[in-house]
């Protein structure tokens, strides 16, 4: 992805965001542009216009924290904007090599992982990459996305599931529109942090191609951190799930997030969980049944 277009886009998205009341400066009349001018991002970030106008083209390379964090307040970006302005500036001064080849390590798990994923069995645990893969899970949260795990011959992924299933995706997300917009927001921080991810810019231009839905929430340069909160599922099996997750990044494998997922003690989710792990299990048990037929040896025709 191009560093300099992605720069300028996601500043100028941010600067007409704001309006001068906002930024506690006078509306005036005849202003010929939404939200705040050059001139004064650039005075209330304390740094001259020549300067801003150069930030606004494109050009982070070099630029001090100091000066990031100043264009920030004046931007008055939220954390996971911040974090994102940075990101772009650590990618425009960075002097790594372009990546030539798939980066294969962010579509598989440690066995150590996947183990820890199998101990965790009162709650649906899964792993994402920041393309939005579904990589790994339990078997609660295998259940829970068994929409998800259709085509055996794809690694499973949210947004081209929210965007190019949308029939099931509806069901399967009563705020479709809120799911959405998470899918496209995390991928726009994952952009911000590597701009080289081939599979990930494969990703937006097939998105891009085929869905209108996308390809517009994708202009508008939203990002998001996703750490907690509560989501609603309308699973085809055990009906509606209310759901709380604690999502972590983690530190001994770069690119990888960890959600969990819980419901309140008590409450129908909690038995919907319950219900769940029992059609789990006998999805399991099926699964097993049918590799062992397939294994045995046919009978020979002097046995038959």
């Amino acid at each position: 992805m191009d560093n300099t277009k992605e720069v300028k886009n996601f500043l100028v998205s941010r600067r007409s965001r704001i309006s001068p009341e906002q930024a506690g400066l006078p509306s005036g009349s005849q202003r010929r542009v939404p939200g705040l001018r050059r001139t004064e991002v650039a005075s209330l970030a304390d740094i001259s216009v020549e300067y801003y106008a150069k930030l606004e083209r494109g050009n982070l390379s070099g630029v001090s924290e100091s000066v990031l964090y100043a264009v920030a307040r004046a931007l008055q970006l939220d954390p996971a904007e911040t974090a994102h302005l940075f990101d772009l500036a650590k990618a425009a001064s960075s002097s790594l090599m372009r990546r030539t080849k798939r980066d294969a390590k962010k579509a598989e798990v440690r066995a150590g992982l996947q183990q820890t994923l199998d101990a965790i069995s009162n709650g649906p645990a899964i792993v994402r990459n920041g393309r939005m893969d579904l990589i790994a899970a339990n078997a609660l949260g295998r259940a829970l996305y068994s929409e998800m795990y259709r085509d055996a011959q794809r690694t499973p992924n949210f947004a081209r599931y929210t965007f190019l299933d949308r029939q099931r995706a509806e069901n399967f997300y009563p705020d479709w529109n809120g799911a959405a917009d998470v899918a496209v927001a995390i991928m726009r921080t994952e952009a911000g942090r590597d701009p080289h991810d081939r599979d990930l810019q494969d990703l937006v231009g097939e998105l891009s191609t085929c869905s209108d839905e996308f390809r517009e929430r994708w202009a508008k340069h939203n990002v998001r951190l996703h750490a907690a909160g509560t989501k609603t599922f309308g699973h085809p099996v055990v009906g509606n799930l209310e759901l709380t997750y604690e999502a972590l990044d983690l530190n001994a494998d770069s690119g990888l997030n960890l959600t969990i997922y819980t419901a309140a003690a008590g409450s129908p989710s909690e038995v919907g969980l319950r219900l769940l792990s029992s059609w789990a299990a006998t999805q399991e048990a099926a699964t097993v049944h049918t590799s062992v037929a397939a294994q045995r040896p046919e009978p020979s025709s002097a046995e038959s």
